[in-house]
């Protein structure tokens, strides 16, 4: 994976310093596959962005994933054009549901679309991504 083009970044950096955002990636990586292994079935299982954990922010600070809603818009957007062009996805899943310990990174950085409150028995809260995202589906797509 490639974060640079001809030495400039492909597109904003995550709080992981190995994402960067670049949603029309998600299509022409749909449109390779389909032409070079001959439109196999695809699902997507992973798709999201990270944002530090800054345990500055109020609760209502943190629900506020803006970045979050921009980044699926837009991924899905280019997902939805290579569907129409012929790609053959059938599922897709948002990376990540909660909060969650990352692998390389511990409780540092956050990719849920729903905030885990650690400090406060685990409880949940709903991200405005979620809420983007429950009004996605419960108005039949972008």
């Amino acid at each position: 994976m490639l974060a640079k083009r001809n030495g400039v970044p492909i597109g904003a950096m995550a709080a992981s310093t190995w994402l960067f955002v670049y949603p029309r990636g998600i299509y022409d990586i749909l449109l390779y596959v389909k032409k070079k292994y001959n439109n196999p079935l695809i699902y997507i299982t992973e798709n999201g962005i990270d944002e530090a954990n800054n345990a500055t922010l109020s609760l209502e600070e943190a629900l506020a994933d803006n970045m979050r809603i921009h980044y699926y818009y837009h991924h899905l957007s280019f997902l939805l054009q290579a569907i129409k062009d012929g790609a053959n996805v059938k599922g897709y899943f948002a990376w990540s549901l909660l909060d969650n310990f990352e692998w390389s990174s511990g409780y540092t950085v956050r990719f849920g679309i729903n905030y885990v409150d650690y400090k406060n028995g685990l409880k949940r809260y709903s991200k405005l991504s979620a809420k983007w995202f429950k009004n996605l589906l419960k108005n039949g797509g972008i």
